[in-house]
């Protein structure tokens, strides 16, 4: 029987786990590391590397190496999340004619959704190599915050590389269902998830195998990387008021400034000082320029204590949405490699007013639940295990002056329906236009347009008189479907809701048949 597999695919490292026996077992990569870099290298002759292959690319061939994609998936290329990024990249982007993002590398151009799969692709080799069986299904770990276009990137993603997704699942929620599979323990915890690219809380309680996330919030834009992006810009930044000279528009002087700001971090958790050495970064006609910095951690707490205080922000709004005060939390789980960071952790230590869970590997624990999650949809967990998660956004429709009303509200568990009545607003009006959008704002225009469909054939009636009963329904993937009834005539208009952005489906299914015949023209030339 094929196995099915947890996948934690994460902005720098990714992680994928199987269950052994009743137990959650993290799968080595084919280098034999338990994590793999989300990083993929187009070749001279536009041959993919993924992993660590990728990584030691990224400083001899910068523009055709590609990470942090999970930034970008589901993303508008002039979005001002995307705004503050450009320039941070080696590579390049262009807009696609949907407004998407489009990657430049290896001689082509990739969605970003495409880039995923080649990552997918190699954890799935990783898992059939290590199981010695095929792998055609698996739960994939997302942020909690990822909305609706993100999460249908990364399942289209899946699909590319072969992949049937059983679940899409939030990060914490994942971690929390591995650490109570271990524990046994019932109570509320706050799982505080700062990896590479994202951040996500969310609040649960456990109770007799009962998994009830009670709230979710966080920010996509805010990680690792932008702990890295202070120390890069703060080096690009010293060196031209040195020597006049902008390092930011030399590809490879970038990407190794970059490298050794990640690697000074990293340091940085685990000694108080460390040293910034980059000799040649320039050439110039009075002879060759360096970088040697040195640099202690109350510097670089200095320059990043902000984008913690921003997740203690978010924190105080989930427990707000939950209902709680920090007192009521039995347990903080921390997740995500960035959680390593002293400062990160005393601030959340002291924001909570306890010491966080000590033994639980951030970098695994999401996978590992994901595969418990896997195990469960398959029907071969044991004993009773409930998941009850939550939507993260609000979910509505326009309504007359552009005004959102909402129908159901953020942080409602899932699966949920819910009906809500509407009127006319002209007289003898015949059709009425159901405009579908996500988001907090009360204006609708602030928000996300996820559908537009309409009901036709109302009953001529002057305005206010006819009802229409307008249903919002979520299953437990997070899949949308939206109707609207006029209760006259009974006539009805049903859609699901799928991405406005995005591959089309005939776009999806050509990358898909591509993919198959680069695969296999590989295989007959012995290169995968």
């Amino acid at each position: 029987m094929a196995e099915v597999i947890g996948i934690d695919l994460g902005t720098t490292y990714s992680c994928l786990a199987y269950i052994n026996g009743q137990q959650p077992v993290v799968i080595p990569n084919l280098e034999g590391n338990n994590t793999t870099p989300s990083v993929v290298s187009f070749t001279a002759d536009g041959l993919p590397l993924v992993g660590l292959p990728a990584l030691r690319q990224a400083i001899t061939n910068p523009e055709n190496t590609v990470y942090s994609v999970k930034r970008l998936i589901g993303k508008k290329y002039n979005s001002p999340e995307m705004a503050q990024l450009r320039g941070k990249f080696p590579y390049r982007m262009t807009e696609a004619p949907n407004g998407d993002i489009l990657i430049e590398a290896g001689g082509r151009v990739y969605s970003p959704q495409e880039i995923s799969a080649l990552i997918l692709g190699y954890l799935k080799k990783c898992a059939e190599n290590y199981l010695g069986t095929e792998v055609s299904e698996a739960v994939i770990t997302v942020p909690a915050y990822f909305d609706d276009h993100q999460r249908q990137a990364t399942k289209d993603a899946a699909a590319i590389c072969g992949l049937k997704v059983l679940r899409i699942i939030n990060e914490p929620t994942a971690a929390s269902l591995a650490y109570g599979f271990d524990t046994r323990k019932n109570g509320r915890l706050a799982v505080y998830d700062l990896g590479g690219g994202t951040f996500d809380i969310t609040v649960l309680e456990i109770q007799d195998g009962i998994f009830h996330v009670l709230s979710t919030s966080g920010d996509t834009f805010l990680g690792g990387d932008d702990f890295d992006n202070r120390l890069l810009s703060w080096l690009l930044d010293e060196f031209k008021k040195e020597h006049g000279i902008d390092l930011s528009r030399d590809r490879f002087a970038l990407q190794r400034i970059k490298e050794a700001a990640e690697r000074a971090k990293r340091e940085l958790s685990f000694t108080p000082e460390t040293e910034i050495n980059l000799p040649f970064i320039c050439n110039t006609d009075r002879g060759s320029l360096h970088i040697q910095k040195r640099i202690n951690r109350s510097f670089l707490e200095n320059l990043t204590a902000d984008l913690v205080e921003r997740t203690l922000l978010i924190c105080e709004q989930a427990l707000k949405d939950a209902n709680l005060d920090i007192s009521r939390i039995d347990e903080v789980i921390l997740v995500g490699g960035q959680t390593r960071m002293p400062l990160v952790r005393q601030m959340v230590t002291d924001y909570f007013k306890k010491q966080p869970v000590a033994r639980i590997n951030p970098d695994e624990i999401v996978a590992m639940g994901a595969a418990l999650q896997a195990n469960i949809i398959k029907g071969q967990g044991q004993g009773l295990v409930l998941l009850l998660d939550v939507t993260p956004f609000s979910l509505g429709i326009e309504t007359e002056k552009g005004t959102f009303q909402k129908i159901i509200e953020r942080n409602t568990t899932i699966p949920a329906q819910k009906t809500m009545a509407f009127t006319t607003v002209e007289n003898n009006q015949r059709r009425v236009k159901i405009q579908v959008l996500q988001g907090e704002s009360p204006v609708a225009a602030d928000n996300k347009l996820l559908a537009t469909f309409d009901l036709v054939g109302i009953d001529p009636a002057p305005a206010g008189v006819p009802q229409i009963d307008v249903s919002f329904e979520i299953d437990a993937d997070g899949i949308l479907r939206v109707s609207a009834r006029d209760t006259t005539t009974g006539r009805e208009q049903k859609i699901e809701v799928k991405p406005a952005a995005g591959l089309l489906p005939e776009e999806l299914q050509e990358i898909i048949e591509r993919r198959q015949k680069e695969v296999k023209s590989r295989n007959e030339e012995g290169l995968l």
